[in-house]
């Protein structure tokens, strides 16, 4: 079977996989509505018991986590020394720099670390190069781990590649988007449907000349512009996805040669020209404050980023905003929410305590701890588990925020984890730089992405 071929199975299997997760997420009244306004809750679901851990007195655990997750982090460590008598040493990085310390730790012979906090989209590269441990026995093996209760989508896509299990889904991510209603109404503007509805909110807003609370210009939409895969590639892909777009054909080769490649690149250029300056130096870190600040008035984000607005010390937006699925454009009319970011934990190929490591993977995407880290403020955390989805703590917790994750849930692009990935969105994010920096207009960008593309997949 040739490369294309491969990839035109696996792009069958994905779009399989993603109609069994509609039909199991719909089954039992609406629990993932078509499109659903951020006031519309999911049914209840029953809280869970912890699972079972044995004891590891004086045992050491080294743990690489991003730095989006630190907060869970430190909960992590202090709940599972309590109910282990381990030690757990953290080690906090950048979100773009695991895959590359994660295998530099395990090629060098270093290994240091017992276990890491992959993003989703390099487990292929990951476990056919050796750097995380196959764990389907482990898993197959254990019913408390129950994998039913992962959202299917996410399972399948965060931890499968070649038939075999490298991790758990710790942080279910997809994109929504956010908009700041007291702005809206001063200016008379409506909860955006497509992406031509965000541009035309975001002139408006920005040559409205607001200023916030602390006298800053408000800005009518924030864009993660630097140039790292899962922040400017995830701003792309929203769109991409909003005007039809998917990765691949189903031949299997590159789709950035499509119409709809060409429309998301100019959106998001047209965009960017109303946006906080300066777009190529947005990142989460300026994202989220710049929205809690009300210094934008609309930002496609993650779906925590309603815990930050509504929560977290110092808001200045609590009760003012509210929350769509992602936008569509062009003739599509279907809503999709890319599964942009995500994160599992694996275990280390490297490590010398096996038993160890795959019980703190285990308690740390159990049912219980993730809804503990759903309902922190500032844990960064998404579903990921039905459970949590529709535990009663986190509706009660974040109910916008809930209603927008079961929405946007309901139909999904995930982003392939071929071992290629990596170098793949390296490309489509170096292009989509040279678009914002003014170097090359939307139709050279995709077609430069497509040639890159269909040269490192040797198509």
């Amino acid at each position: 079977m040739d490369k294309l071929t491969r990839f035109a199975v696996r792009q069958e299997l994905t779009r399989r996989g993603l109609l069994r997760s509609a039909a199991a997420l719909g089954a039992g009244a609406a629990l993932l509505p078509r499109f659903a306004s951020a006031q519309e809750a999911t049914p209840a679901a029953a809280e869970v018991p912890p699972v079972t851990i044995p004891r590891f007195e004086g045992e050491t655990l080294n743990f690489m986590i991003i730095q989006p997750h630190a907060v869970t982090g430190d909960i992590l460590k202090a709940d599972f020394e309590a109910l282990t008598g381990a030690t757990v040493n953290l080690t906090t990085v950048n979100y773009d720099e695991v895959q590359a310390k994660a295998t530099l730790d395990v090629q060098s012979g270093a290994n240091e670390f017992d276990v890491i906090d992959y993003w989703y989209p390099t487990i292929g590269a990951l476990s056919t190069q050796g750097i995380v441990d196959d764990i389907t026995e482990f898993i197959a093996g254990d019913p408390e781990i129950d994998t039913a209760d992962f959202i299917p989508s996410i399972y399948d896509t965060y931890t499968l590649y070649d038939g075999k299990r490298w991790g758990l889904p710790y942080d279910g991510d997809a994109h929504v988007l956010f908009y700041n209603t007291e702005i809206f109404a001063q200016l008379g503007l409506a909860a955006p449907e497509t992406w031509e509805q965000v541009l035309a909110n975001a002139k408006t807003v920005t040559e409205a000349g607001l200023t916030n609370s602390q006298g800053n210009q408000v800005y009518g939409i924030g864009i993660m512009g630097v140039k790292a895969p899962i922040l400017l590639g995830s701003s792309y892909i929203n769109r991409f996805a909003g005007y039809g777009g998917t990765f691949f054909k189903p031949d299997g080769s590159p789709n950035f040669d499509s119409e709809a490649a060409v429309q998301a690149a100019q959106a998001l250029l047209d965009t960017a020209e109303y946006a906080l300056p300066t777009p190529l130096e947005t990142a989460f870190e300026q994202a989220l404050p710049a929205f809690s600040s009300g210094q934008t008035a609309q930002q496609d984000f993650w779906t925590d980023l309603g815990v930050y607005a509504e929560s977290s010390e110092g808001t200045l937006v609590a009760g003012i905003w509210d929350v769509v699925q992602n936008p569509v454009g062009g003739s599509n009319t279907t809503h999709t929410a890319p599964l942009n970011a995500g994160f599992g934990f694996a275990v280390s190929s490297g490590s010398e305590k096996k038993e160890l490591a795959r019980a703190f993977v285990k308690f740390a995407t159990s049912a219980n701890f993730h809804i503990k880290a759903l309902t922190t403020v500032a844990s960064g955390i998404d579903p990921m588990r039905l459970s949590g989805l529709n535990s009663p703590s986190y509706t009660a917790f974040a109910p916008k925020v809930q209603a927008a994750a079961s929405a946007a849930l309901s139909g999904v692009l995930a982003w392939p984890t071929i071992p290629e990935m990596p170098d793949l969105m390296t490309k489509l994010a170096d292009e989509l730089a040279l678009l914002l920096q003014g170097g090359q207009d939307a139709a050279t960008t995709v077609q430069n992405v497509q040639a890159g593309w269909v040269q490192i997949l040797g198509a």
